[in-house]
């Protein structure tokens, strides 16, 4: 069984993660950080997305011995100059909150037109394995930002975010949809043909 670590304890990022990669690459046996012992977990202290992912993929590589990747993610709206940016998962403080995140950004667009309220959500994925190799892709999906949330489904800011081309929120898209046209999924795919490549030599 060819085995990879995702470094994260996020549950519904993992689901995720583990739906895209099983379609990309059968007989796949992907570990979360629950999954494996566990070790000291570094700050993600850099200001890119690509910074803190390879901060998360070094320490899990080193620790558990196996591939691993890892991402960081966020939302950046247009007329905040980028923000929420790296900091999205902590946007209203701690602890991490999806709604409080949800309702402070939703409090910082109040009375801005649709036009007004564009964004993006980018993602910057890490694959390192323990002999040091690295790689980076970035997906990123444009959109706006809704004047409340839709949907059920998804994480974060997804009930806030209707992707362009789209009709729903991210939090309504179904699953399968959501994997094709995410930004965690084209930058997962783009990373695919190394994590193939690095597994079969294993």
């Amino acid at each position: 069984m060819r085995r990879i670590v995702i470094a994260t304890r996020n549950t519904k990022k993992l689901a995720e993660l583990r739906r895209i990669l099983a379609a990309e690459i059968p007989g796949i046996d992907v570990l979360g950080l629950d999954d494996v012992e566990p070790f000291e977990e570094p700050p993600e202290i850099e200001a890119t997305f690509e910074g803190n992912a390879l901060i998360k993929a070094r320490a899990a590589a080193a620790a558990t011995g196996l591939p691993t990747l890892a991402d960081d993610s966020g939302i950046c709206v247009d007329i905040l100059n980028g923000m929420p940016g790296v900091l999205s998962a902590r946007w209203s403080g701690a602890p991490r909150d999806d709604e409080r995140n949800n309702q402070l950004l939703l409090a910082q667009l109040t009375d801005l037109s649709g036009e007004r309220r564009h964004a993006e959500f980018r993602c910057a994925v890490a694959f390192v394995q323990p002999d040091g190799e690295e790689i980076i892709e970035i997906g990123v999906m444009r959109g706006r930002i809704l004047p409340e949330p839709r949907g059920q489904g998804g994480f974060g800011y997804d009930p806030l975010f209707i992707a362009d081309g789209q009709a729903v929120s991210n939090a309504e898209l179904p699953a399968g949809e959501k994997d094709r046209v995410s930004h965690r999924g084209r930058a997962l795919r783009d990373i695919v043909p190394a994590v193939a490549t690095a597994l079969r030599a294993r």
